[in-house]
């Protein structure tokens, strides 16, 4: 198996609420890719490759960014040197290829044709969260049907529905189709995907892929989702009340 982290945001609605602060420790945090910014201690992408170099090979390790961050991610690599970090030749936030480009870049480039766990490079779950489980139950999954596939997905309140994709599944885990941003009275389903975005779209890959391929769910309990400052805030004070080792995902 391979492991690709999409790290190619720009941030840019992080940046905004930087910039719109008095306190200078935040501030300085501004030209920080979000995949590298502070979390308990620890770069948030850290804690992702430790947890990755214990169920794969090292080397079969990917992260996509761009020209604007790609040096601060060369720099960041010197305690991983066996990571491979990709330009995706973009330098602005208008000009971005978008998550699903930016992995088939990658798969396209180094002729990826292996089974791959494919990660958001500013998404932390939270401690109960284990990625060697996850990969047991797509190990079940892959010998009953090597087309098999598998995404995570939590329960969102009825609130949130209007913000996510929302998997509606048979018996078996299995999604049978994908509700984007529906009403809460339009399905009884709470699995939650990903937000769905334009230019970005894994939840329109994900639509597409469910009426092609066999796609299960594996239910996780959150996620922090680092988009804007209150949701890093939030994630940090989490892992330093907490208390995580680096390992704490595997």
């Amino acid at each position: 198996m391979k492991a690709v982290i999409l790290a190619a945001g720009y941030g840019t609605r992080f940046l905004k609420d930087l910039q719109n602060i008095n306190d200078q420790t935040l501030k300085d945090l501004i030209g920080t890719p979000k995949s590298l910014l502070p979390i308990g201690g620890f770069p948030l992408i850290s804690y992702w490759i430790e947890a990755l170099k214990t169920v794969l090979e090292p080397k079969d390790i990917y992260i996509v960014t761009n020209e604007m961050y790609y040096s601060k991610f060369e720099k960041w690599k010197k305690n991983y040197p066996f990571v491979t970090v990709i330009n995706d030749g973009t330098s602005t936030n208008e000009g971005r290829l978008g998550a699903m480009s930016c992995l088939q870049l990658v798969i396209e480039k180094f002729e990826i044709d292996e089974n791959t766990i494919v990660i958001g490079g500013d998404t932390l779950f939270y401690e109960d969260f284990h990625l060697e489980d996850v990969l047991k139950q797509y190990e079940i999954l892959y010998q009953d049907n090597n087309q098999a596939n598998l995404v995570l997905s939590y329960i969102c309140t009825d609130e949130e529905i209007k913000n996510y994709g929302i998997l509606e599944t048979d018996k078996n885990c299995r999604i049978v189709a994908i509700k984007e941003k529906p009403l809460a009275k339009d399905t009884t389903s709470r699995q939650a995907d990903a937000p769905l975005n334009e230019k970005d779209a894994p939840g329109h890959f994900l639509s597409w892929l469910v009426t092609r391929k066999p796609v299960y769910f594996y239910s996780i309990s959150g996620r922090f989702d680092v988009g804007n400052l209150k949701t890093y805030l939030l994630c940090d004070k989490y892992f330093q009340d907490k208390k995580c080792e680096l390992n704490y995902l595997q």
